[in-house]
């Protein structure tokens, strides 16, 4: 199977019939980040701290985890850091002896990541004493799911494994069908109500119960329709989002779609490449698409609300909420956040010299993580 990473600039617009937009494309190099333009902030942010973790993080495959007032982080060197989340410094350093890929899942009393050699290692929450290490056999390029019946990991070879929380023993696995082609990456499942809820390769979603891997139900985000290999990348590569009694996913080169788990079917989807899961905010549904435009959809009607390209080919991080208002990051280092409603931008900072990957909500806080695993911390 042949992996590649894509070039984001190359990626495909998606056009809108209402835009916000404010360049001549005569005037505009097509090869770069769209130009930022000029606003009037009413949304301040101000940096409180920040940390080097000097680990590669291009994929984005580095998230903070959180215990209280204290986040959790595990370097490429296999290094855990405890640091308290208000001022930034290192509470405890802990060598794990293990080099690791993805990291790092917390709850349930564990500290869950992988290695590059497709194993599992889990640790003490509480202490960071070993627990159990557990081999699945591929690749691992996303978080594990935590859940006090399983710890389900999504492995690069399709296949979806539940690990006993206690032992790491296998429970189930589920391999799905892999296209010849796909971009690097893979989603983190979803566990809800006894149920594990995955993307994958394939463009399609399933549902799985967490006891048995018993498959409830499953669907396509969208389907194949170019004649190349690359017309045809259809992966799902972010998690999919249940909100108002419907399941929503997105996947690249197809569809944000919405799934009905009592019809166990599609109930509606429009045109979407993503590799980041929806936002849903104050009845709003926001996609951030691959190549900067941003869409959005009444989360009553699914009618199309607004639309943007004002951060195009800018190479958009994840979206967060915070304070009602919609948070992310791009390749050139800027936090940015807009209104959901309007979609208009409210706020800017430079946070870093190096392009955003991850960003997340606690309290009155930001935490930024950038491609050299660099934390900034903002109010």
């Amino acid at each position: 199977m042949i992996k590649i990473i894509l070039n984001l600039a190359l990626l495909l617009a998606i056009s809108s019939c209402s835009i916000l937009n404010f360049w001549a494309d005569e005037e505009e190099n097509l090869e770069e980040p769209r130009p930022l333009v000029d606003i009037q902030p009413s949304v301040e942010l101000d940096r409180s701290w920040s940390r080097n973790f000097n680990s590669d993080n291009e994929l984005g495959n580095y998230r903070p985890g959180f215990s209280g007032e204290t986040i959790l982080i595990t370097s490429e060197d296999g290094v855990l850091f405890k640091v308290d989340a208000n001022r930034g410094s290192i509470l405890q350093k802990d060598k794990l002896n293990h080099r690791v890929s993805v990291s790092n899942a917390v709850g349930f009393g564990k500290i869950v990541f992988a290695d590059s050699k497709g194993s599992v290692h889990a640790y003490s929450l509480e202490d960071s004493s070993f627990l159990w290490s557990s081999n699945v056999g591929s690749e691992i390029l996303a978080l594990p799911a935590i859940d006090a019946k399983a710890v389900i990991v999504h492995t690069s070879g399709g296949e979806l494994v539940a690990l006993n929380p206690n032992s790491g023993e296998k429970i189930w696995t589920y391999r799905s069908q892999l296209p010849s082609l796909t971009v690097r990456g893979n989603s983190i499942p979803v566990v809800a109500d006894n149920l594990v809820y995955a993307t994958f390769d394939n463009g399609r979603i399933g549902v799985f119960d967490i006891g048995s891997g018993f498959s409830i139900w499953d669907g396509p985000i969208s389907y194949k329709e170019g004649t190349s290999e690359l017309e045809n990348l259809i992966d799902a590569d972010s998690s999919p989002v249940i909100e108002g009694g419907l399941v929503f996913a997105t996947n690249f080169q197809g569809n944000l779609t919405a799934f009905d788990p009592s019809q166990r079917r599609a109930v509606w989807s429009s045109d979407a490449s993503s590799f980041h899961s929806p936002l849903i905010i104050k009845g709003v549904i926001i996609v951030l698409n691959n190549d900067g435009s941003i869409i959005s959809f009444s989360g009553q009607t699914l009618s199309e609300s607004w639309t943007s390209e004002e951060y195009l080919r800018r190479g958009l991080s994840n979206a967060t909420e915070h304070d009602g208002n919609v948070v992310f990051g791009d390749i050139e280092g800027y936090l940015h956040v807009i209104n959901p409603l309007t979609g208009r931008t409210i706020g800017r900072k430079k946070t870093s010299s190096n392009p955003i990957r991850y960003v997340s909500s606690r309290g009155n806080k930001l935490f930024v993580l950038d491609s050299e695993l660099r934390m900034i911390a903002l109010d």
